[in-house]
């Protein structure tokens, strides 16, 4: 199997979200593939027990874990986290800017649930961003910086508006990310947005309850991700267990569609284009 170059056994990843989820699921993968691993979260219980999942996934006691509690929101913690890293690693290969969080409301809701949202869920990636990105350009080796988005940052569906204004702004900064990258003279970093589908993680499930047959687990959304990566792939979009590929390009285009077409915004949830929308799904 093809890797992104940056994905080497010895090289190290960091990973912010790690102690659950698609973080975790990453963070065993790399450890799999003979990688050094680092994650972070905010709970150090929660930690600890993914170090522990990650050791038992191996099955290798020489497998290198670091944990390190990290409120991504704070600019300070992210500066020590990266330093961390590089006491620990020497460099980086690959980083996971994968921390975030919902239930920011719409546009009249709470003005704190904002604030934690948007700190979160952008902040965060645009603290991963400055505070590594530079030292690894600096190395001159392969590496890969990965940003998870969501497709709510994409098509923007009415309801949780905070949560999709962070994802959307988490799109544009990587789209520029990569842009910068791209004509950086000798730099080899790559930067990747993965947008995943419907995924039962503790972000999106009730707890205790039982996965869906329509989600994906967090090992398949990181399954495509190792795929598309080795691809040299930009944009990640992962389809889930009800939505196909086709069906999620063509609810992208019709979103574009609004700007260029000079409809109302959102109007895939217009009664008025309801049947227009039908149409253009089935065509």
């Amino acid at each position: 199997m093809a890797f992104h170059p940056a994905i080497q056994a010895g090289r190290a990843a960091v990973i912010t979200g790690g102690a659950s989820g698609i973080g975790l699921s990453a963070a065993k993968r790399f450890a799999t593939l003979g990688m050094k691993v680092m994650i972070a979260d905010l709970v150090e219980s929660a930690l600890a027990s993914a170090a522990d999942a990650i050791v038992e996934a191996v099955s290798n006691d020489e497998v290198e874990v670091v944990t390190v509690q990290c409120d991504v929101a704070q600019r300070d913690q992210v500066e020590a986290l990266k330093e961390r890293a590089y006491d620990s690693f020497g460099d980086v290969a690959v980083l996971m800017n994968n921390a975030g969080t919902g239930g920011g409301g719409g546009p009249f809701d709470g003005y704190e649930d904002w604030q934690r949202v948007i700190n979160t869920n952008l902040w965060g990636v645009i603290n991963g961003v400055q505070a590594f990105g530079p030292a690894m350009i600096d190395q001159g080796n392969d590496a890969m910086i990965v940003n998870t988005g969501s497709k709510q940052g994409i098509t923007c569906p009415p309801g949780d508006t905070a949560y999709n204004v962070s994802k959307a702004g988490v799109k544009v900064l990587t789209e520029g990310l990569q842009h910068t990258l791209r004509n950086t003279v000798g730099c080899k970093v790559t930067s990747h947005l993965l947008v995943p589908g419907w995924t039962f993680t503790g972000l999106t499930a009730a707890s205790g309850a039982e996965k869906p047959d329509g989600a994906w687990w967090p090992d398949q959304v990181v399954d495509l991700m190792i795929e598309a990566t080795a691809r040299g792939d930009f944009y990640i979009i992962c389809p889930d267990n009800d939505v196909d590929s086709a069906t999620d390009a063509k609810r992208i285009a019709w979103g574009a569609g609004d700007i260029t077409e000079n409809r109302p915004p959102l109007s895939r949830w217009h009664p008025d284009y309801a049947d227009a929308f039908s149409r253009f799904l089935a065509d």
